[in-house]
């Protein structure tokens, strides 16, 4: 291993032990990161919200129990931190006996959305928008395509927080239920307050030992554990130090039955770090491979060794990560704390997202001006501006089910491999509320790459001029656009040209 990054490491566990940056963290001492209380004060709520819904939670199963009669089918429609936890869980998890399957609903892929349309007869099916402010334009439309669709016949209910508009209209519409959120917490947070339990309770998962696996870990980390066996300063320590010597490419490497909780990690870290220029880049989904492949930009996160990268000096951090309820509640409080540690030592602000509404805006734009279509860079030539320690993001606006999605993911294997930096993909919208954030405010070492699937199916949004198609892409060109005013070296490329990379 790398003596620097030994080095890097002891002196960020040096400074944060005198700061006392876990002590001040679970205080909730906003001063850990930023003098001015806003957007930092009340976003510290995922701290007592564990303890809070397990309090709560025979009066929360009630309600669920309610919701699931003669259901066979539960959609979550919600984007970023609202949508990637209830995907780890359906991907994860098999629905108890007699209880719903879980889908997710996170993407304006006309295809996509068909697709769960097609299984999910709406009689039989729970629709449950999840949204913080309740005006996310994603998950208003498919509410209101899910609303036209069931006519009457379906059920439904919402998570927000108090006040929202999205809680306004449930209960103008008679919803099921309404469920309410502390407000002091963001979505990549929110994984053990009731934007996941409220899923995890309708497929019939064990969350009493979700919430007390998340409940151990905050035992484990907290601040009366001596700073050598604290797991959350360990990861903490190990990502800025990572940062500080130029390794700032988090590999995470989990094992197949939780692999998609790489999707939740992959948002945490982005979204939290990413931002003023700096952050931590996590590489999610990523194969292991021989040793040469890899930069000196990396640190592995893995839950197994992987002594052939440490013996080429490669920085591997053991990590804890397993499918039962109470490990994966365990491994998200850890990593949640890790990142707060990690912004604090960076000198980040890991609970806003200060360039993710420039997108937004972007693609408010381009819906009012109406046109949708970019022009198209030829695909080799963004890739001969990719440099040794680059991040190569490729930015895919389609169906992340489909055939083609699957090809993706050996194109990104056969880029790494011959350019030998580290390659992410990401589905969009999807990534807009997770990597977005890194993308725009991060290191400007990265290069984006991207590709947008024609679409087939023609899906009307009710109450819009606009349906999801339209949608799709004006969301793709209004991040290409927000990317280019970055200054960023950004393009997109013909989906079937990146596919022909494939082996």
């Amino acid at each position: 291993m790398s003596t620097d990054f030994d080095d890097a490491r002891g002196i960020v566990r040096a400074d944060l032990e005198e700061r006392q940056a876990v002590r001040r963290l679970f205080d909730r001492d906003h001063t850990l990161w930023r003098d001015d209380p806003t957007e930092v004060a009340d976003r510290l709520g995922w701290i007592p919200v564990v303890e809070e819904v397990l309090d709560d939670l025979p009066g929360l199963s009630a309600r669920c129990d309610a919701l699931v009669e003669g259901i066979d089918d539960v959609i979550v429609m919600g984007m970023g931190g609202s949508s990637l936890f209830p995907e780890v869980l359906a991907r994860t998890l098999e629905p108890a006996p007699g209880r719903p399957r879980l889908h997710v609903l996170d993407t304006t892929d006309p295809a996509a959305i068909a697709r769960v349309a097609d299984s999910c007869p709406p009689a039989r099916t729970l629709h449950l928008a999840s949204s913080k402010s309740g005006s996310t334009i994603e998950t208003r439309s498919h509410l209101e395509w899910a609303w036209a669709r069931s006519a009457g016949t379906g059920r439904f209910a919402v998570i927000t927080d108090p006040g929202s508009a999205l809680g306004d209209l449930a209960r103008e519409r008679g919803f099921a239920d309404v469920f309410e959120n502390r407000a002091d917490l963001g979505g990549r947070y929110s994984a053990l307050s009731l934007c996941g339990v409220v899923p995890a309770l309708l497929m019939g998962a064990d969350v009493a030992a979700l919430l007390r696996g998340g409940l151990a870990a905050l035992a484990d980390s907290g601040p009366e554990v001596e700073s050598g066996r604290n797991p959350a300063l360990h990861v903490a320590a190990a990502l800025a130090a990572g940062v500080r010597t130029g390794r700032d490419k988090a590999t995470v490497v989990l094992p197949d039955e939780v692999a998609t909780l790489g999707l939740w990690i992959e948002q945490l870290l982005a979204e939290s770090l990413g931002k003023d220029g700096t952050g931590v880049t996590p590489i999610v989904g990523e194969p292991v491979s021989d040793a040469e492949v890899y930069g000196d930009d990396r640190v592995f996160l893995s839950t197994e060794p992987l002594d052939h990268l440490e013996a080429a000096g490669h920085p591997v951090v053991a990590f804890d990560a397993g499918p039962t309820e109470a490990e994966i509640g365990y491994t998200v409080v850890t990593l949640e704390l890790a990142t707060a540690l990690t912004g604090a030592a960076l000198g980040v602000q890991p609970f806003d997202q200060p360039d993710v509404a420039a997108a937004k805006a972007a693609t408010n734009a381009v819906l009012a001006e109406g046109g949708v279509d970019g022009p198209l860079r030829p695909l080799e030539e963004l890739l001969a501006l990719v440099q040794p320690g680059d991040h190569l993001a490729l930015q895919v606006f389609g169906d992340p089910g489909d055939h083609e999605a699957h090809v993706l993911d050996a194109v990104r294997v056969a880029l790494r491999d011959r350019l030998r930096v580290a390659v992410s993909l990401g589905f969009g919208p999807r990534f807009l509320h997770s990597t977005g954030q890194l993308h725009k405010g991060g290191p400007r070492t990265i290069v984006c790459v991207q590709v947008v699937a024609p679409d087939q199916e023609k899906i009307a949004i009710p109450g819009q001029a606009f349906g999801f198609g339209h949608l799709k892409q004006a969301q793709a060109a209004g991040d290409l656009r927000t990317l280019h005013a970055r200054g960023i070296r950004a393009g997109r490329v013909d989906l079937h040209g990146l596919l022909a990379i494939a082996p």
